[in-house]
């Protein structure tokens, strides 16, 4: 089987008009071959996607891939902020094609080892208050709310469909620092993330942790103990809102 990361992305056509693709999505087959060995789940939300991928058998992690996304008058492309297989193909636009037939997405494209057709199947388009595309901006520490502007370098956490991926990267320098997700709850101000992979260490693959959360003026509030059980105070912006584009 191919592999599909060899892909910057997915190629879309035939779009039904009033259809979204926000939420979480799996990959179920490539070239008519069932896809189980690997796990990729890609979230769309807020005009921005992100995907992470994984060995079934031992976690270990294969790579991750995103950036923005257009799609307008059946015409869809996507951006590349970072890449993990490839990081020279990071800043370029691909225009895509797609079918759509209920929740499943058929993608194709002409590659340079011919043509690859893969299927996605929706896992959800569940929402909640912290459905969103966020970049942080803010942290507190001995008290003291510190705030940045981030610009190429900074880290963004995609949630939508019950699943999220936070990443650090670097645009400008085409530098990857790391990525992880899996599934999370957000109930009465409660935050639970429960790993499903990790790029820096497959072995906190099926932990779960909790957090406290209030969203204080549109912004994401999240407070509570670290993976390494430090205290963290952290403050998301939509990404919208809070990322800056370099001035070029």
């Amino acid at each position: 089987m191919k592999k599909y990361l060899l892909l910057p992305f997915l190629f879309l056509a035939g779009w039904v008009s009033g259809q979204s693709l926000n939420g979480a999505w799996k990959l179920v087959s490539q070239n008519g071959n069932q896809v189980t060995a690997q796990e990729f789940i890609k979230i769309y939300q807020d005009d921005y996607f992100a995907f992470g991928a994984k060995n079934v058998s031992d976690n270990a992690f294969i790579g991750a891939g995103g950036g923005p996304f257009h799609f307008a008058d059946g015409k869809y492309s996507e951006t590349l902020d970072f890449f993990t297989l490839n990081p020279l193909q990071v800043g370029t636009t691909t225009p895509f094609k797609i079918e759509l037939n209920g929740n499943k997405l058929t993608l194709s494209a002409n590659t340079n080892d011919g043509m690859l057709v893969e299927t996605w199947e929706k896992i959800s388009e569940d929402k909640n208050e912290l459905t969103g595309n966020w970049v942080i901006t803010g942290r507190k520490r001995d008290g003291e709310i510190s705030r940045s502007t981030p610009g190429a370098r900074r880290t963004i956490k995609i949630l939508s469909g019950g699943r999220f991926q936070w990443i650090a990267f670097n645009s400008e320098t085409k530098e990857f620092s790391g990525t992880g997700g899996g599934t999370y709850t957000a109930v009465n101000g409660k935050y639970t993330e429960n790993i499903t992979f990790f790029s820096r260490d497959n072995s906190r693959v099926g932990a779960s942790l909790g957090f406290d959360f209030q969203v204080i003026d549109g912004e994401w509030h999240h407070s509570g103990l670290s993976s390494t059980g430090a205290p963290i105070y952290e403050i998301w912006t939509p990404y919208a809102k809070g990322y800056q584009p370099p001035v070029k």
